[in-house]
């Protein structure tokens, strides 16, 4: 069953866990709807980090969106993208775009070592931002005559649905709604059976 909510993070956060062998891993975490915003962050972190070897990377977007990718940016493969991927279906966050930088301390730390140290430097930026929980709604459409208002409207205290438009008409009135998505289905039988099948219904 598709999700009908998921968590994201409110505003960006950053977290430098202690070096690694003389090697610092900086953590940064952005709120992001489409790849191209996660791509714009990376690029924004590179620029700032300029002159750091690597910068590790890896974003997953809205629950429908397309899978996630990830990036090692020049690590062994594996040792990067992956365990930063990780950390962000761990915590079950949507929306996320997690780069990791790492300035070489000199000690080369294998990939075990990196693993650790890019997976502690993203889990440490995601558990420093401040997340919020995002409602999946589709829009439904509600149209009953004047005598049917009463129920009908009544109907809409017992789902989780917003009203974006409302609109009278020489027929009744016609509604416009962002409905929870889990509760289309339920909303839409119980307004047919509220307005006795003479209200119409679309999405």
């Amino acid at each position: 069953m598709p999700r009908d909510s998921y968590q994201t993070l409110v505003v960006p956060a950053g977290a430098e866990p202690p070096k690694v062998k003389g090697s610092r891993f900086i953590g940064d975490a952005f709120p992001v709807a489409t790849a191209d915003e996660a791509l714009a962050a990376v690029g924004a972190v590179r620029q700032r980090e300029h002159a750091a070897r690597h910068h590790g990377w890896a974003y997953r977007l809205l629950p429908d969106a397309p899978s996630p990718r990830s990036s090692d940016d020049g690590e062994p493969s594996g040792s990067t993208g992956v365990p930063i991927l990780r950390e962000i279906e761990g915590r079950e966050l949507f929306g996320v775009v997690v780069v990791v930088t790492r300035y070489y301390g000199g000690t080369k730390l294998g990939v075990g070592g990196l693993v650790r140290a890019y997976s502690a430097a993203a889990g440490a930026a995601l558990d420093a931002a401040t997340r919020r929980t995002v409602v999946v709604r589709e829009t439904v459409r509600l149209a009953f005559a004047f005598a049917d208002a009463s129920p009908a409207m009544r109907l809409l205290d017992q789902f989780d649905a917003e009203v974006e438009a409302q609109d009278y008409t020489t027929q009744g009135t016609e509604l416009q709604l962002a409905v929870r998505r889990g509760e289309v289905d339920a909303l839409q039988a119980a307004f047919v059976e509220a307005t006795a099948g003479r209200g119409r219904v679309a999405t």
